[in-house]
């Protein structure tokens, strides 16, 4: 895997954790991964409610802290089949400040695009607002490299079932 790790600056307070990794597979099969509630659920979190449709709403449960319930609420924003699937990722409460929790209003962003190696996944997590969302930062910045390392298991273990068949 050939994994890279940066920020990208939006605007003066806003912050994007970006993610590439290249797959030797299709894009259809990595797409499969990305748009299934049960393949999600596999290398992110179970969602509830998940449909690859513009204008869907889902959720994600996570870890509560303070006011904040752990729901992340979801919205899917845009899908190009094979090519693109962007939903915004909602989460923390107003009363958290700047801790684990905060108020976060984010979009998470997977582009494919065909290499000559297979498959290249460009995962783009913008609207970090810093100094407020900065846990929140960092931490799904580590934890979306361990993530896609998930995919990957994910979308290697998929190939091989559809080659078997």
């Amino acid at each position: 895997m050939n994994q890279a790790m940066n920020p990208e600056r939006h605007a003066s307070d806003t912050q994007a954790i970006v993610v590439d990794e290249v797959f030797p597979h299709a894009p259809d099969i990595i797409w499969k991964a990305l748009t299934s509630g049960e393949l999600i659920g596999r290398w992110l979190m179970p969602p509830d409610g998940f449909a690859p449709v513009p204008g869907n709403r889902f959720t994600f449960q996570t870890k509560p802290a303070g006011e904040w319930d752990g729901t992340i609420r979801c919205e899917v924003l845009e899908v190009v089949p094979n090519e693109r699937l962007s939903y915004a990722w909602k989460g923390g409460h107003e009363s958290n400040d700047d801790g684990y929790g905060s108020k976060l209003e984010t979009v998470v962003t997977f582009t494919l695009a065909r290499t000559e190696e297979g498959t290249r996944l460009r995962l783009v997590h913008s609207g970090f607002v810093l100094p407020k969302n900065d846990i929140a930062y960092r931490n799904m910045g580590e934890g979306w490299k361990k993530v896609v390392e998930r995919l990957d298991a994910v979308v290697a273990e998929e190939a091989s079932s559809q080659t078997r068949h």
